[in-house]
């Protein structure tokens, strides 16, 4: 009797103690350095899921190692709510790149979706290629293998142009570089023909006549970029590819937390003033129920698999 008393108490305990969620800081792990496009919207989100919750939402960057660090360690942390990640897709990524101790989808709760990043294809304006079938009729008759940027080798610019040629049956030489910088350094310097890369990033410089923007990966044309094909338009049927940042919690989270989490993070990304900001950003706002955030995490862990292997892509 004693024991199903205790047994009681305890739960009544541990179910209020969710109830009352949260009641101390939370910390929202960001797997990459301060300064970066993944970092402010993390800081956005903080600020604004600080408000909604009326608590502390602290930013805590862990970058090193593509974003595994920061990634182990919210796997490793209690499953209470006040331990969450912030990710790309990187998250989906790393695993099929290097050897980790952590499970993508096994070792964490998919709470929401946040945004998605629309990728463009941008050729230097001073380029003789000033469209998407000029640069695949180009590929396919030249004896000069058109070059292409990226931010990294097995990042998302990487994989989104070794997707892109093999839908579009061309052969292009990938040149990595360490970071998106001297990325695009490199395509205002001539040094490569073409690169995939987010808005928020190189479309500004299409505006000051430097480089030429020439098709969107999403599914539809973009708001802010209403001019720019799909590349679905353009004959790549079913063609899309976008980065997304979303977040999660390490596996076994209560599921009163993640509801809660997932209502407060969903109503903040609808606020006109948030979406306005992540749209600054060079973010699409993006808000999600849990499954879909699950599923499509599961998805692109697959996907990436796929192309990473196909192409024979070895992490640095």
């Amino acid at each position: 009797m004693f024991k199903s008393l205790l047994f009681l108490f305890l739960g009544l305990g541990f179910s209020f103690a969710h109830a009352q969620y949260p009641d101390k800081t939370i910390r929202l792990i960001v797997p990459f350095p301060a300064g970066g496009g993944a970092d402010a919207v993390a800081r956005l989100v903080a600020e604004r899921l600080s408000v909604r919750l009326e608590q502390t939402v602290m930013v805590d960057n862990r970058a090193g190692a593509g974003g595994s660090i920061g990634a182990l360690a919210v796997a490793n942390a209690p499953s209470d709510g006040y331990t969450l990640l912030i990710n790309n897709n990187g998250h989906a990524i790393v695993p099929n790149l290097q050897s980790v101790t952590w499970d993508p989808v096994k070792d964490f709760v998919a709470i929401s979706q946040v945004s998605v990043l629309p990728m463009i294809i941008f050729t230097n304006a001073k380029s003789p290629i000033t469209s998407v079938d000029q640069l695949i009729a180009l590929a396919r008759s030249s004896n000069k293998i058109l070059t292409y940027g990226s931010s990294g080798i097995g990042g998302p610019l990487h994989l989104g142009m070794e997707l892109f040629a093999k839908r579009a049956d061309i052969k292009l030489l990938h040149v990595p570089y360490k970071g998106n910088a001297p990325m695009v350094a490199a395509l205002l310097g001539g040094e490569i023909d073409l690169t995939m890369d987010t808005r928020a990033i190189s479309y500004p410089l299409t505006q000051q006549g430097k480089l030429r923007a020439l098709a969107v990966s999403s599914s539809k044309r973009l708001k802010s970029t209403p001019e720019l094909p799909t590349l679905i338009e353009l004959g790549l049927t079913g063609f899309t590819y976008e980065g997304w940042q979303g977040i999660f919690a390490p596996k076994n989270t209560p599921s009163t937390v993640v509801a809660k989490l997932n209502k407060e993070l969903n109503s903040m990304i609808e606020n006109p003033d948030v979406r306005k900001k992540l749209e600054d950003l060079g973010n699409e706002p993006h808000p999600s129920t849990q499954k879909e955030f699950s599923d499509l995490v599961q998805s692109e862990f697959i996907r990436y698999r796929k192309i990473i292997t196909e192409n024979q892509i070895k992490g640095e």
